[in-house]
């Protein structure tokens, strides 16, 4: 074998030089693709990385590279064939030197890239004298697109007097262009409409202050941003966004009131909690910035309050005590207004407070009569006869006028019998004598009224305590009846009474017990005074025979301390029995009664007998 010859074939050994793919985050928008071009030792393939501009538009086709192999002697013997996408019709290949055209306009953000396959095959033999090999024409971006806001316009909040660099807001464009390659999406934001007041970082979008603010003078601006690739180089497209920029309010301002002045009135006849009238402090801040608290310093504030309306942050003066345009007929406070919610921000530009004073007239009215008292207790002792003075009521017309009053009782009042008033003095009599023991109390109610205006009316409470004399003399607290044994002996205790008396006592009643003169000599029995009101009945002889006597009347003589002291007789019955071992006292004082009427003990045993059969 000639060596020689075998030269080329092994020059045809030496690695070829072939593009492999990488491809990375390939999305529909945009699609970052890096391309790294991986050369593959094999012999024969000569080329270097092939692109095409993208937007190019040509009658004739536009070469944008060669492949060629190291044995292609350029002696018409090789032909080379083009495969893979867009071969043929976008991308042609010219088969005896192996330049490469590109015949149609190609858009980079519909297709990045193409991946071709390429052979060199021998003409006289027609076999493959390089093996078939895949490449990439990558598509070189041009810009072609321009930049897009996707969320404008925009709108956002920032706080008035925000320091300057304060963030707002951060707008972002999109640019249709490949962001690797050159600067067709490299954008830049400038601010055509905002200045002074606001600036944009040129790579961000980020919207900051420019200068502090303040709301009360304006409330809302309009931004206008735009954002330009190719970094805002000559023929760079551009697009524009609108930002909505409104300023939110802070407490920077202290309430004022409208006047330093005001002048009101009120009537004397005006209830308590009447409204008298109502300032407003005007504060430039809104919502709860704006909210404040009324109140009045000094003396007046027990006659005067003040409340603030929530809804229209006035403050509402309310009359809280009655005035009298008789006693005082003029009024000055002070009001005070103060910020419910203060920012200490701006405490050092001043308090958040104002005062003004407000003048208040008493207006006169026609007012009623006065009583000299709401309520007034009398005395009288009972049994004082018809006509006996009982007090004397007073009233009086506050007005200047002082017109005549005329009194009388209450017609309702069932107790008007009892008294009268004079319609011209107010003094009160009995009509009829009063008993402390039918009411110890009377209550009453007076009118005063104006002779000149009968509709001005006005009333007070009597209450008259009836004074007690000693005009009931005491008795037996209940009735008594009591026995004593036929065998009893004597200083037996058989019987303890009590007394009452109506009448009343500051220190307590105090009793005397005793029998009654007519019965102390004969008598059998004795009374014995406790001292405590009490008395104790003793018998004074021994043995009773009630064949000779059923029953003792003792007459008991009860006498009290009063003022003059008055006595009563009350009657005591005592029984006598037959007391054997036990005292039945039915059986005793039923017994009395039957013997009483001739019957014998047999026969009230027959007797009560036949009263338990027929029960």
């Amino acid at each position: 074998m000639n060596f020689s010859a075998l030269l080329p074939l092994t020059v045809m050994l030496v690695q070829l030089w072939p593009y492999s793919l990488s491809t990375q985050n390939h999305s529909a928008q945009n699609t970052d693709l890096s391309f790294m071009a991986v050369r593959r030792v094999k012999r024969g393939w000569l080329w270097e990385p092939l692109f095409a501009t993208e937007e190019q538009i040509s009658l004739r086709p536009i070469y944008i590279g060669q492949l060629k192999s190291d044995l292609d002697k350029q002696d018409g013997n090789l032909k080379y064939v083009l495969t893979g996408e867009g071969a043929g019709s976008i991308f042609v290949i010219d088969e005896n030197n192996g330049k490469i055209y590109v015949t149609q306009k190609l858009d980079r953000e519909q297709k990045p890239f193409y991946s071709l396959r390429a052979k060199a095959i021998n003409r006289s033999t027609h076999l493959p004298v390089e093996p078939e090999s895949e490449f990439i024409i990558k598509v070189r971006d041009v810009n072609d697109h321009e930049p897009q806001f996707l969320d404008g316009p925009y709108e956002a909040t920032v706080p008035e007097m925000s320091p300057e660099g304060t963030s707002v807001i951060q707008v972002t464009a999109t640019d249709g262009d490949d962001p690797s390659y050159g600067n067709s999406a490299r954008l830049l934001y400038s601010l055509i409409q905002g200045q002074p007041y606001f600036s944009v970082e040129p790579k961000t979008g980020v919207i900051r202050m420019a200068a502090q603010m303040d709301r009360e003078t304006k409330d809302q601006y309009l931004v206008i941003i735009q954002a330009k690739d190719m970094v805002g180089q000559p023929g760079a497209f551009s697009a524009t966004a609108t930002v909505t920029i409104n300023l939110s309010d802070i407490n920077d301002n202290p309430p004022k009131f409208q006047q330093r002045l005001y002048h009101m009135s009120v009537s004397e006849e005006a209830p308590v909690g009447t409204t008298v009238g109502r300032v407003f402090a005007e504060d430039n801040d809104i919502g709860e910035n704006a909210a404040m608290n009324y109140s009045i310093e000094g003396d007046s504030s027990h006659v005067f309050d003040i409340i603030t309306d929530n809804e229209t942050q006035e403050g509402i003066i309310l009359l809280k005590k009655t005035v009298d345009y008789e006693s005082k007929r003029r009024y000055s406070i002070q009001a005070k207004v103060v910020n419910k919610y203060i920012d200490e921000r701006f405490l050092k530009e001043g308090p958040f407070e104002d005062k003004t004073i407000i003048k208040i007239i008493v207006e006169d009215a026609d007012e009623p009569p006065v009583f000299t008292s709401e309520d007034y207790v009398m005395e009288i002792v009972e049994g004082a006869v018809s006509g006996s003075l009982v007090g004397v009521v007073t009233a009086r017309d506050p007005d200047n006028d002082d017109s005549p009053v005329r009194y009388s009782i209450v017609q309702s009042t069932p107790l008007k019998r009892l008294f009268s008033i004079s319609e011209q003095n107010g003094t009160i009599i009995t009509t009829k004598p009063l008993d402390r023991e039918i009411a110890s109390w009377h209550n009453i109610t007076v009118t005063a009224t104006e002779t000149r205006n009968p509709e001005k009316i006005s009333e007070a409470n009597v209450y008259i305590q009836v004074l007690d004399v000693n005009d009931n003399a005491p008795e037996f607290a209940k009735y008594y009846e009591t026995f004593v044994c036929e065998n009893a002996v004597a200083g037996q205790l058989i019987k303890t009474i009590s007394a009452v008396d109506q009448d009343d006592s500051t220190e307590g009643h105090h009793f005397n017990f005793s029998l009654a003169p007519e019965a102390t000599n004969n008598s059998h029995f004795t009374v014995k005074d406790n001292q405590d009101n009490t008395a104790g009945i003793f018998t004074s002889k021994s043995g009773f025979r009630r064949k000779e006597q059923f029953f003792f009347y003792l007459p008991i003589v009860i006498e009290d301390k009063g003022t003059p002291p008055l006595t009563s007789t009350n009657t005591l019955t005592v029984t006598v029995c037959d007391c054997d071992t036990e005292v039945n006292t039915f059986y005793c004082r039923y017994g009395a009664f039957m013997y009483s009427l001739g019957l014998s003990t047999e026969a009230l045993v027959a007797f009560l007998a036949c009263i338990l059969i027929l029960l």
